[in-house]
């Protein structure tokens, strides 16, 4: 993909053998996001999302701005781990989670609103948003982390 609609708009979609709870608690405690979130210890409640990097560092501290569990979030994103990257307008993402028949669910994350975030795009682009999912899916679906 080539245009500017592709970087500051990017959608992932995957289906994960797992419950739409079970998916929202993965996505909404830190004792789940460490396992596959980069080390990001991520909390994330009706109004806040707050993230500590593994050294306890501040890596994200943004307004949610819809929370419907275990269907809908929608928030925030700044990236407060790297200083250059901080310095960009928040993004915003969007996690939606639909139950589907068979016993798995469909994950839709829409990262968007980046026109003011280039280099936060390039760096959630590609590898970035599809290991943190890719570790979600399997953390979930066999209870071990994808790296280690």
């Amino acid at each position: 993909m080539t245009t500017a609609t592709a970087t500051t708009t990017q959608v992932y979609q995957l289906f994960i053998k797992a419950t739409p709870e079970a998916i929202w608690e993965a996505i909404t405690t830190p004792e789940f996001t460490a396992r596959y979130f980069y080390g990001a210890r991520i909390e994330i409640g009706p109004q806040r999302l707050h993230a500590l990097g593994p050294n306890d560092e501040v890596w994200g501290d943004e307004s949610v701005l819809e929370f419907d569990p275990p269907h809908r979030l929608v928030h925030g994103w700044r990236s407060l781990y790297d200083p250059e990257l901080a310095l960009e307008e928040t993004s915003r993402v969007t996690w939606e989670i639909e139950p589907q028949d068979g016993g798995f669910t469909k994950l839709t994350v829409v990262h968007d609103r980046l026109e003011g975030a280039p280099k936060t795009a390039e760096s959630v682009s590609g590898a970035g948003w599809m290991m943190v999912l890719s570790g979600l899916k399997t953390l979930l679906e066999t209870g071990e982390p994808l790296a280690g």
